[in-house]
């Protein structure tokens, strides 16, 4: 499953594409310079159960390492893995 990036400065979102149709999304905005606020994760039934929207959250994580911000999981969904996975939290 492959993991796509979009981000403009104001506001981006991971997403999986499926033979060319968005499947899963997880949206973004930037609060300042070093913070993203991740807004929503939604993922559709051809994914679910596949764990689908914990990448998008780990490709998030992985994206505010390399660019050393931090991200603040307004998301339920987003939160929820952050609250069950401990390696993850070092963004927060």
């Amino acid at each position: 499953m492959e993991i796509l990036h979009k981000d403009n400065g104001i506001d981006g979102k991971f997403y999986i594409l499926v033979d060319g149709k968005e499947e899963a999304e997880m949206t973004y905005e930037w609060m300042d310079r070093d913070r993203i606020a991740i807004l929503h994760t939604g993922v559709n039934e051809s994914l679910k159960g596949m764990g689908a929207g914990k990448q998008l959250v780990v490709k998030a994580v992985e994206f505010a390492r390399e660019k050393g911000i931090r991200i603040l999981p307004l998301c339920p969904f987003a939160k929820s893995i952050f609250d069950k996975v401990e390696s993850l939290r070092d963004v927060l």
